[in-house]
């Protein structure tokens, strides 16, 4: 992990996925020191986070577009039974 990391809010979903990527895979190989591990451990937690919080923002929005596919089909079949 280089110290001139990018901010992890400046990253692309994919950008922070394949530095966790490569996060998990170096802390598996075990060739880092003690130190050089928890900071890459921190990271890869930050991450995590973000990712995480990335895509529950996306699903509430597909929820909301969905919810108005919905609503929309509901008010057609209502216009129907009025007629």
């Amino acid at each position: 992990m280089s110290e001139t990391a990018k901010p992890i809010e400046e990253l692309t979903f994919r950008e922070a996925m394949a530095e966790l990527d490569g996060i998990v895979g170096v802390l598996e190989s075990n060739t880092l020191e003690l130190e050089d591990s928890l900071k890459s451990y921190e990271r890869g937690v930050a991450l995590l986070g973000a990712l995480q919080g990335r895509l529950t923002e996306a699903q509430q929005k597909v929820d909301v577009l969905m919810g108005e596919l919905v609503g929309e089909a509901d008010d057609a079949q209502r216009d129907a039974t009025l007629s």
